[in-house]
């Protein structure tokens, strides 16, 4: 990503050509402290602040510090039934002017009208959460998979979208400890995601090829991955899951198939990998 904005208490970083997509900032909880959905124009806008209104959901209005501080022309904010904070906003800034680089040399990232990601939100109530993302929101169902997260222990998780982007939120009933499991960003290459795995993997950049080298012991525990590469079975990512300094984790992919809604059938899966994704955690 590229740093745009910084100071002791927060941070703001590019990822194209908007003025910023990811904020971070200092706090206690060390989880996701909001999200904000784009909507096309002041209508579009209005139309959302009704139906959430209309569903008994309190939205407060005509923040402009705040809109200003998000570099957007005007937003509305409310909570989700589990009081997660959410913007929805239109006019944000482009700054095609200062073209987008890559402090780490990733070629860049598919957003556009997909946005900035995905991230998969862990909910105390399914029913509730499904209610208010598909029924007040507007999103709709991609599909399912129940992941298995240990041998007594199956959860149902459901994948989301709002656009093109197979999933923008997954949601799920799970015992953990954050409000997201992980936040996931989609590199333009293969390649990118490869160097990046390499630059988590606590391995000398300089050792000699693994495939040629003598037998030696590898010291891993600098590493920050989570999981060997692999693909998943419903949006066909190919991407590795690494830890980050706040405990919940980030997938970095390339590939992923999107979500037609004239053609796209709903269908349920039982693994969440066609291959990869093996645990790498306490090696």
């Amino acid at each position: 990503l590229m740093e745009v904005a910084g100071s002791d208490e927060s941070a703001q970083y590019r990822m194209d050509s908007r003025n910023w997509r990811i904020a971070v900032q200092k706090g206690e909880s060390d989880d996701l402290a909001f999200a904000g959905y784009e909507v096309a124009n002041p209508a579009a806008l209005q139309e959302m602040t009704e139906r959430l209104r209309n569903a008994g959901i309190q939205v407060e209005t005509g923040n402009s510090e705040l809109a200003k501080r998000r570099g957007v022309m005007e937003l509305i904010s409310f909570q989700d039934p589990f009081g997660m904070p959410l913007e929805i906003y239109y006019g944000a800034t482009d700054v095609f002017e200062r073209p987008f680089v890559s402090s780490a040399g990733v070629t860049g990232f598919v957003t556009g009208e997909q946005g900035a990601g995905h991230y998969f939100y862990v909910v105390p109530s399914l029913d509730e959460g499904l209610a208010f993302y598909t029924g007040v929101l507007g999103f709709q169902m991609s599909d399912v998979i129940d992941i298995a997260m240990g041998p007594d222990l199956t959860v149902r998780g459901y994948f989301l979208h709002c656009n093109g982007r197979h999933h923008t939120l997954a949601i799920a009933a799970a015992p953990l400890p954050k409000r997201i499991h992980h936040f996931m960003l989609q590199a333009l290459t293969l390649d990118d995601v490869g160097h990046a795995c390499d630059r988590l993997d606590g391995m000398d950049d300089k050792t000699i090829d693994s495939n040629l080298r003598l037998p030696t012991k590898v010291d891993r525990t600098s590493s920050c991955l989570t999981t060997t590469i692999g693909r998943h079975v419903n949006d066909h990512m190919l991407s590795f899951y690494c830890e980050t300094p706040s405990g919940f984790e980030l997938e970095f992919g390339w590939g992923a198939r999107e979500v037609d809604d004239r053609s796209w059938v709903m269908t349920r899966q039982t693994r969440t990998a066609m291959w990869g994704h093996k645990s790498m955690r306490n090696k």
